[in-house]
């Protein structure tokens, strides 16, 4: 069957997203997911039939299928995007203008505190190859601050001796890192440990801890999960919480908030100042050793 006017559409903006735009796959596949809901939902053909009428109906089938607001604005977003590509071909269509983002609820960020991280990064004991690898990983992911993605890319062939390496993040962006003495000797450790010539830094193991290959995101999140029931941490713990330590430590010891920003590779800052309401304890100290001390 041939494909209709906007499917064609469709796939030249997903290719724009790729090629010109360099966005990685699954960024693109969301999209491609987002946009062929609303074309299900819609019905449309053609870049006529997407009206003001139709995306409000979408609007209040995702809220009554009670999908988080988050949620219900990438749907929204993917869709503003698209519209703006359009305009940007002289395909006439719905403005872009025309549709407002849902408002999100202010994101909440989950941390470890300090005794839960100390025990989580304590956990893997013995000088077995996946003791050392689990401990490689913790210490990997609080010293560097990496996305859970990037971890898994790393090369056990890159200088660990510099305590410092290069990274490809979100959008094929590239930052540096820094590993602390903690983390490298972590790491080199565990790298004498290895015997096999796997290019990745962290390998998955069988159950008899024999590698079958680099290591992948969920056997990495299965680490953490398993460390932080064995340190007693109560709680669902998951990588992008040792992220967020990392941000918070790194703030909280005084840190400014523009280099927190280039450690962590974020675009813009808004992103990085969720993590500033998480240091307000030290406004209490200030609050407790300056105020009123004439009264004390």
């Amino acid at each position: 069957m041939a494909l209709s006017e906007i499917e064609i559409l469709l796939g030249d903006y997903l290719n724009y997203l790729e090629i010109e735009r360099n966005r990685s796959p699954k960024t693109s596949g969301n999209y491609r997911h987002h946009l062929l809901a609303f074309l299900v939902f819609s019905r449309a053909k053609t870049p006529d039939d997407i009206t003001d009428a139709v995306v409000r109906e979408f609007r209040l089938m995702l809220a009554r299928r009670n999908i988080k607001k988050i949620t219900q604005g990438y749907y929204i977003i993917a869709l503003r995007n698209f519209l703006k590509y359009l305009a940007k071909r002289d395909v006439k269509t719905l403005s872009a203008d025309k549709i407002e983002l849902p408002k999100a609820p202010s994101r909440q960020i989950e941390t470890i505190n300090e005794n839960d991280l100390e025990r989580l990064l304590a956990a893997p004991k013995g000088d077995g190859l996946r003791a050392l690898r689990d401990r490689a990983i913790l210490e990997t992911f609080f010293s560097t601050g990496l996305r859970l993605s990037e971890l898994c890319s790393l090369s056990r062939y890159a200088d660990w001796k510099r305590g410092e390496l290069s990274v490809r993040g979100k959008g094929d962006k590239r930052r540096v890192v820094f590993v602390s003495d903690t983390a490298r000797n972590a790491i080199e450790a565990y790298l004498a440990k290895r015997g096999d010539a796997e290019e990745k830094l962290f390998v998955s193991l069988d159950k008899s801890d024999r590698i079958i290959g680099p290591v992948t995101a969920r056997a990495v999140e299965r680490v953490v999960e398993r460390r932080a029931r064995e340190a007693g941490i109560a709680g669902r713990i998951h990588p992008h919480q040792l992220r967020h330590s990392f941000a918070t430590d790194l703030l909280i010891n005084g840190a400014d908030i523009r280099s927190v920003q280039a450690l962590l590779g974020h675009s813009n800052i808004s992103t990085t100042q969720i993590y500033t309401h998480l240091t307000d304890r030290q406004l209490r100290e200030v609050h407790e050793a300056f105020h009123a001390r004439k009264r004390k």
